[in-house]
């Protein structure tokens, strides 16, 4: 297996943190978040990681280096511009047929190898880990109908919705459909395969999953450190 890692967002909704460092070097316990997924990988069987990177690139090819310290093979692909989370996709070359994207951000427990191989089985050219979430609405909740009149009523429901994990495994087919050197992302390429009615393959998942994309659920991810760290060992 080979991964890329998109790494080149500036983690704007996790300000102050990200003032002075890029959204995948913000550590978890004493290691950066993306130091902690790229271990994971490497004892998934992932040998080779490619790093999607922009905002403050120099950083995280200082920190991470040529992967030596990590047992992996890592390289650097930089934007000139943001490409979003798809884009940058089309700035590699020599992908293998199916390769697994993660965004940099991501703490989970998958079974990565697991999630590989029901990708290939499935025959779809994308393959979406998804989690499923719950929010309250803190509200009385109304319908009514063509004249105003009222139908039903539930006081501060739950709703349920599928939400993509931020990991995707991906055959190379499906890159011929990405616009070279645009900003393209995730959820363009979900409407395009949609209409082409193209097969997209989900991998429910409902697991530990946090991505560390709000103060909130970085503070999340501090606590649950000592849990976090008995993943690598």
């Amino acid at each position: 297996m080979e991964a890329v890692i998109l790494a080149g967002g500036k983690g704007t909704r996790l300000r102050p943190y990200t003032s002075d460092m890029p959204k995948a070097l913000v550590p978890v316990g004493h290691r950066p978040v993306v130091e902690i997924l790229l271990r994971q990988l490497r004892k998934a069987g992932v040998t080779k990681a490619r790093l999607a990177v922009g905002h403050m690139a120099h950083l995280i090819e200082a920190a991470l280096g040529n992967g030596s310290r990590l047992d992996l093979e890592i390289s650097y692909s930089r934007e000139e511009q943001p490409l979003s989370t798809i884009g940058p996709l089309k700035l590699l070359s020599d992908l293998p047929d199916d390769f697994l994207v993660i965004n940099a951000d991501i703490l989970s427990d998958i079974d990565i190898d697991e999630l590989f191989r029901n990708h290939l089985e499935s025959g779809a050219g994308l393959t979406v880990a998804v989690h499923r979430r719950y929010e309250t609405i803190d509200y009385g909740v109304l319908e009514s109908d063509g004249d105003n009149r009222a139908v039903s009523f539930a006081e501060k429901p739950q709703y349920s919705f599928l939400v993509s994990m931020g990991i995707y495994v991906v055959s190379r087919a499906v890159l011929d459909l990405v616009p070279q050197g645009q900003p393209f992302g995730f959820d363009a390429l979900m409407r395009l395969l949609l209409q082409r009615e193209e097969k997209i393959n989900t991998y429910s998942y409902d697991g530990y999953w946090l991505d560390i994309g709000r103060p909130a659920d970085y503070d999340q991810a501090q606590a649950d450190v000592e849990l976090i760290e008995s993943w690598l060992k």
